[in-house]
């Protein structure tokens, strides 16, 4: 058949109908297998003639008088332009979003478009959105193509030796029970909040290094506080087990009542403290909370930032920022401070449970009531671990409800009337949350109330509140545990009257990226300067009576807001002015990383190199490194073998502050009552007990200590030196109608 009487078409019937030859096979012969990237049939030469059917393609053809693309269906090839057909947008927009350094799962249409580089950072979208390589079924795509519009008329191309398999295309596989197992467990461990979990808890691990190195039998430091704090977390434990009523009425301070409320509680913790049992336990359970809480304050500032809007390394900085900032180094003997991750997870949750966040604003469609109430009980567990850092959450909560439901009245009657703003299951979720969270206040706060009527001594004044506010320049001092500035700072330091309070340096890094954050940034301007505003009442508040006096600023909340005057140092106060600065960190970092993926895009291929990916991690390593501590782990005092044996009521001598409470902390054995105790005060009975029992053993304090209902008086041998029973330890106690006899190291005295 020559090219001139012919009109061969694509079609695939392979018929002449002027000549009449006989009708052929639907399916092409191998003669004529028609290739992903040729058009073997259809186009036309260059005179206007047509190829014979089967006949391969000219390499030189004129292709000017190739069609330049058929409709799917109309029988016609589609003129490939990259190896695939021009009908494939989805891969089409998919290779071009990877090009320009977006991701194509981010696209919010459902499609496989990806952003542009400037709508987009490291990811900065919030977690949870987009499925990465998928199309609009939801199926993945190979390579950017899509599963649909390849050859003619949609369907794809016959394999070579099987005519058939165009009718009859072979089934997908569909995975068994365990590769669908495996391919979740896959997703979960790749997953960003999975990463982010392991990496606050490797990097807490490092930063708090050798708290787990002796776990059993070294403490953050000093062996004041922690041991006090060891004691606490171990009798909540034991006695929501043993008798729950008794929870308030605790073993220490003995004969007093209400004595666990002495201090802040660390009550959310107790179901750790139902594990394990005696000092070692305690002190094991202690190192392995301390790291706890450092891990948790990381992943919870991680969270508030990603929610509100910015991208991962800026809310990693963020979150590095706020639980390693260097005045928190000061506080690694105070558990109940440094646990302070609730508090920006549990707004992270609210926000999210809300739909709102401070780049993107408030979507209603991102509602999760789910989301909201676990913001609730987590802000509720926050308050559960003591009010020194909880009560301000408390009220910042509160001023957030005030100004959300302003902001609900307006929406509803004023500026845009829509029916339901929230959503009726959100307001109810609220309402049954908040209660929740009030309730929890109101019933901690019952036993402070009482302490506080049966002790007057220890309410605060303003004159205690003046010992530890801290002058201006304790915002640019570190403390000593601070491995990269504490030597450098010595002399600033020594001009504090009360330095571990008042260093409040929250780092230097993190002013710098702060202040940058205030002119490039991915946050609105009104946002920034809300911020800003944000930074500097807190610091104002953590002044205390320095700032002018504290007359209009620290005095007001101290003399009206109930609860106020338990707080007895103001610079923890600082704790908000560093979450604000590593929120406007994460701004100035997310938009960076923006101008990084802009620069990235036009480089062949897309990705960034090496120094640009150094200069993106950079300011996040230098947090990571100011962040560096030097605290001391001191060996806690072992556990005399008397406290093992000798029933109370007891008293253990020396007593002061300092030696009570790691007596409290020999005391997790038994858990026997013991006259020795300490807090943030001293009762006014156990400073005249002490006052008494310092001469010790004679008729006085022996008659005193049995109309008080002691049993027994232990004196440990190590701790007598440079004590009033250095002397009289070894004396006999004929005519004094006691019996004297030693356990162990300690003599015992019983009453």
């Amino acid at each position: 058949m020559s090219s001139g009487t012919s009109d061969a078409t694509g079609t695939g019937t392979g018929r002449d109908e002027r000549a009449g030859d006989p009708v052929r096979p639907a399916g092409p012969t191998p003669a004529t297998v028609v290739r992903d990237d040729t058009t073997a049939a259809g186009a036309e030469g260059a005179a206007g003639t047509s190829r014979p059917t089967g006949a391969p393609a000219a390499a030189g053809g004129d292709k000017a008088s190739e069609p330049s693309g058929d409709k799917a269906g109309d029988g016609k090839a589609s003129k490939p332009s990259d190896g695939r057909p021009n009908g494939d947008k989805a891969g089409d927009n998919s290779d071009k979003a990877a090009a320009n350094g977006g991701e194509p799962g981010e696209d919010k249409s459902g499609g496989g478009g990806g952003r542009k580089p400037g709508d987009s950072d490291d990811n900065a979208s919030e977690p949870g959105d987009g499925k990465d390589g998928k199309g609009p079924e939801g199926k993945e795509s190979k390579d950017g193509e899509s599963k649909e519009g390849k050859g003619t008329g949609g369907e794809e191309p016959a394999k070579d030796g099987d005519p058939f398999e165009a009718f009859g295309p072979a089934p997908d596989v569909v995975p068994g029970r365990l590769g669908r197992t495996a391919r979740r467990v896959g997703r979960f461990l790749v997953h960003e909040w999975t990463l982010a979990t392991l990496g606050a808890v490797v990097l807490a691990v490092l930063l708090t290094w050798p708290a787990l190195r002796y776990p059993l039998y070294t403490i953050p430091q000093d062996i004041y506080d922690p041991t006090l704090q060891a004691w606490q977390v171990a009798w909540s434990g034991h006695i929501l087990l043993s008798n729950p009523a008794h929870l308030w009425q605790a073993n220490t301070f003995y004969p007093e009542s209400w004595s666990f409320a002495f201090s802040d509680m660390l009550l959310g913790y107790a179901p750790a403290g139902m594990i394990g049992h005696g000092p070692e336990a305690a002190v094991l359970r202690y190192n392995i909370l301390f790291v706890f809480a450092h891990a948790l304050a990381t992943l919870g500032a991680y969270a508030l930032a990603r929610q509100l809007g910015a991208g991962r390394i800026g809310a990693a900085a963020a979150g590095v920022s706020y639980a390693y900032a260097p005045w928190l180094l000061a506080q690694a003997g105070h558990l109940h401070i440094i646990s302070n991750g609730g508090i920006p997870l549990a707004l992270a949750m609210l926000a999210r449970g809300h739909g709102w966040s401070l780049r993107y604003g408030y979507r209603p469609k991102r509602r999760h009531a789910g989301w909201a109430l676990a913001g609730w009980l987590v802000a509720a567990w926050q308050l559960s671990l003591g009010f020194g850092i909880g009560l301000p959450f408390a009220y910042v909560l509160g001023g957030i409800v005030l100004v959300a439901t302003v902001t609900w009245y307006l929406r509803r009657f004023w500026i845009r009337p829509v029916r339901h703003p929230f959503g009726p299951r959100l307001l109810i979720t609220d309402v049954i949350g908040g209660l929740i969270f009030a309730a929890t206040g109101a019933l901690l706060a019952i036993p402070y109330f009482k302490v506080a009527e049966l002790h007057p001594n220890a309410r605060r004044s303003i004159g205690d509140i003046e010992v530890y506010s801290p002058p201006a320049y304790g915002f640019f001092t570190a403390p000593a545990e601070s491995r990269i500035w504490g030597g450098l700072h010595e002399g600033a330091r020594a001009g504090l009257p009360w330095h571990p309070e008042m260093t409040l340096l929250p780092g230097f890094v993190l002013y710098a990226l702060a202040a940058a954050g205030l002119f490039f940034s991915v946050w609105k301007l009104r946002h920034r300067l809300l911020l800003l505003a944000g930074v500097l009442v807190s610091m104002v508040l953590a002044m205390g009576t320095e700032f002018f006096g504290g007359t209009f600023t620290y005095v007001p909340l101290f003399e009206y807001l109930p609860g106020w005057d338990g707080i007895r140092t103001p610079g923890r106060l600082m704790l908000w002015a560093t979450l604000l600065l590593g929120l406007l960190a994460a701004g100035a970092l997310t938009a960076f990383a923006m101008r990084v993926r802009e620069l990235a895009a036009h480089r062949v291929p897309p990705w960034p190199g090496p120094w640009l990916r150094a200069a993106t991690l950079l300011p996040l390593l230098l947090v990571v490194v100011e962040g560096l501590n030097a605290t001391p782990h001191p060996v806690v005092p072992p556990q005399p073998a008397a406290l093992r044996s000798v029933e109370g009521p007891l008293l253990v001598l020396p007593s002061s502050q300092n030696h009570d409470q790691p007596v409290m902390l020999w005391t997790t054995s038994r858990f026997q009552d013991v006259v020795n105790g300490g807090s943030g005060f001293t009762p006014a009975r156990l400073a005249e007990t002490r006052e008494v029992t310092l001469s010790f053993p004679d008729p006085t304090s022996i008659d005193y200590l049995r109309r008080l209902g002691v049993r027994a008086v232990v004196i440990p041998r190590d701790q007598v030196v440079g004590t009033p029973w250095e002397a009289t330890i070894d004396l006999p106690v004929d005519g004094l109608g006691i019996r004297r006899e030693e356990i162990g190291d300690a003599v015992v005295y019983r009453l």
